[in-house]
């Protein structure tokens, strides 16, 4: 089944491409989901970028008023409000990293370094999603994969990890990312992929990734007016 939403913006290949495909959205579902699941501290970094509350997880169903999403504490129930936004990852380049407003650095530990594996570029209104930076590995991984969203404040010069956060400088070989309760310092490959998530009409169907902001009304229920779907960097459109 699949529901398309109604906001603004834009909205099968060969089995071996949608296997790939698959365990790339796995892997980002894996570490984003880790990372929300961290419980926030005191923002020790000047430039941290405030929390902000979201579900994320494998989309259950979506019908334009309401969405179903499972999450690691069970399947949570997100009423959308009447204008809302959904968003998808869009091919960009290391050149607009340094200047973006909130990043997120998927990377991995070699040689004692920390190194890129892929870069999301967030838009200003998503800034503070899943902010903060943790190890993903299921215990007993010889990989060690993070997760770290956070505001990057300096560049520098190539284990795993994801790392969000925002740029404050960038020289197309290093990042410092800050989080709330530090930073890391993170090498970037000149090849390594970078997309931006912006927003764009999304076709959600059950068994997407997807990540929306939310707000707790004192009846308790939880409201959304942004949503995105997290894909694949190769497959972005």
């Amino acid at each position: 089944m699949s529901c398309t939403s109604n906001a603004h913006g834009h909205s099968g290949s060969a089995s071996a491409q949608l296997s790939t495909q698959q365990k790339v959205k796995h892997l980002v579902y894996v570490t984003l989901l880790t990372a929300l699941a961290t419980p926030y501290v005191a923002r020790a970094q000047a430039n941290a970028a405030p929390p902000i509350d979201g579900v994320i997880g494998k989309l259950q169903s979506f019908d334009g008023k309401s969405l179903d999403v499972a999450t690691s504490a069970g399947v949570v129930h997100v009423v959308v409000k009447g204008h809302f936004t959904t968003y998808k990852q869009i091919p960009s380049d290391l050149s607009h990293v340094a200047t973006a407003p909130y990043v997120g650095v998927a990377s991995s530990a070699r040689d004692g370094k920390q190194v890129a594996k892929q870069i999301f570029i967030f838009p200003a209104e998503l800034r503070g999603a899943a902010e903060g930076s943790v190890l993903t590995d299921p215990p007993g991984a010889t990989s060690h994969s993070r997760m770290t969203n956070g505001s990057v404040s300096r560049p520098v010069v190539s284990h795993s990890r994801m790392t969000n956060g925002t740029v404050q400088n960038s020289n197309g070989t290093t990042l410092v990312v800050n989080y709330q309760d530090g930073s890391q310092t993170i090498s970037v490959p000149p090849d390594v992929p970078v997309t931006e998530v912006a927003p764009q009409q999304v076709s959600f169907s059950p068994g997407d990734v997807v990540y929306a902001t939310t707000q707790k009304l004192p009846d308790g229920t939880l409201v959304t007016d942004k949503i995105f779907q997290f894909i694949p960097a190769a497959s972005a459109q």
